[in-house]
């Protein structure tokens, strides 16, 4: 009963925070729900969140290459976790992290010569990540290596999962990452629609 009382008052916390803000004039994003709106004669609107999620695990000595994979995604209509842009001041990180690569429906590990070699937060999102790819269907794609550089991606992921190359021609490889990801998410709403009707 007191777990019951604890989520009602956090919920009751939330959706006073979202309607003060609301009465403000700011949007409110709920990541991977959706954004309230403000309406200009009062009222709300809710706009769904529908694009596929796809978190990119990456080193930080490759956030700039990243930070150009996360536009070129946003830019075809995937909602890219980009731990820069969506973690919040004093929030608990590692925990943040892991929800996002659980509900994610992508997730891109980003090789590269530094990546593959430095310890941290870089391979437990990897493990993470594996792990939850060990729940899905086997033919449905979750994980996708990206080398950023030449690098060798460790037998873990390689000796089971296919990865693109984003170099020499990072165009190129942009454009066979977007239509994995494409094609799945066209292939996973198609089995949705068929599993509702």
């Amino acid at each position: 009963m007191r777990r019951h009382s604890t989520r009602a008052k956090m919920s009751d916390r939330v959706a006073r925070i979202v309607k003060e803000c609301l009465a403000e004039g700011a949007q409110v994003e709920i990541d991977g729900v959706g954004t309230f709106l403000p309406k200009a004669r009062g009222g709300l609107r809710f706009v769904p969140q529908n694009r596929p999620r796809v978190f990119m695990a990456y080193v930080e000595e490759d956030a700039v290459p990243v930070r150009r994979l996360h536009d070129a995604l946003l830019a075809k209509r995937f909602d890219p976790w980009f731990d820069k842009a969506k973690l919040l001041p004093g929030q608990n990180w590692p925990r943040a992290i892991e929800t996002a690569i659980h509900t994610s429906d992508f997730f891109i590990g980003c090789f590269s010569p530094r990546a593959v070699v430095k310890r941290g937060s870089f391979q437990s999102e990897l493990r993470f990540a594996l792990e939850c790819t060990r729940q899905m269907p086997l033919d449905e794609v979750f994980f996708i290596p990206a080398r950023l550089a030449e690098c060798h991606v460790p037998a873990s992921v390689s000796r089971h999962i296919q990865y693109v190359d984003l170099f020499p021609d990072w165009d190129s490889g942009v454009r066979r990452l977007v239509a994995v990801l494409s094609a799945e998410a066209r292939k996973r709403n198609r089995r949705r629609l068929r599993f509702l009707y």
